[in-house]
């Protein structure tokens, strides 16, 4: 992807982190900050997606789950805000999880994913002096490695909810990310917007 990037004239580098051991998160954001000089926009991608019946989970997975999910994404964004000028632009990757569990055994996912909700909120309020939008994308069942197969039972369950009848692909995710990192979101902040093709509808 580097090299793909630098081919088309723009500047690009690689960095690597668990997100789940905060010492990582702070050295890889101060990385880029420092080859970079500031950071702009930073989306909160990296999440982590364990399920099962209520119990079934080890303390370990939930324990995991929680520091990749919520308090990595709180070590990425406060040390990022240091480095992002006014104006700059925080998107997290949310779930509809967060407002509405379709199944059993999704909980502790939702849970994670329902405190990226409450941060994005709060955050849009404690930046809103700066002009620095947050947002959260809050995509439905979608087309990745991540995501329940399709092929699955619990796969079949979900597309029979959703009124498209398919997951969404990484394109269309990608699409909503773009303008809420885009001059034409200036004044989009605290807001979810959902891709998930009419589940919450």
């Amino acid at each position: 992807m580097v090299d793909e990037l630098t081919s088309l004239g723009v500047k690009a580098a690689a960095f690597q982190a668990d997100q789940g051991k905060p010492d990582e998160v702070i050295g890889m954001v101060r990385g880029v900050a420092d080859r970079f000089g500031r950071i702009d926009v930073l989306v909160n991608n990296a999440g982590v997606f364990v399920t099962g019946p209520i119990g079934s989970l080890s303390l370990d997975d939930i324990t995991r789950q929680w520091a990749v999910n919520v308090q990595g994404l709180v070590a990425t964004t406060l040390e990022a805000v240091k480095s992002m000028p006014d104006g700059g632009r925080i998107i997290n990757m949310g779930s509809v999880n967060g407002e509405r569990s379709a199944a059993a055994g999704l909980v502790d996912y939702a849970a994670t994913k329902a405190a990226v909700s409450a941060y994005t909120r709060s955050w849009a309020h404690d930046l809103a002096p700066r002009r620095i939008t947050v947002n959260a994308v809050l995509p439905g069942p979608s087309d990745t490695d991540m995501g329940i197969p399709q092929e699955s039972d619990l796969g079949k369950f979900l597309l029979g909810l959703l009124p498209y009848h398919r997951y969404a692909s990484p394109d269309e995710v990608a699409g909503v990310i773009a303008f809420l990192a885009s001059p034409d979101a200036s004044y989009t902040t605290g807001g979810e917007i959902r891709v998930d093709g009419g589940w919450n509808a």
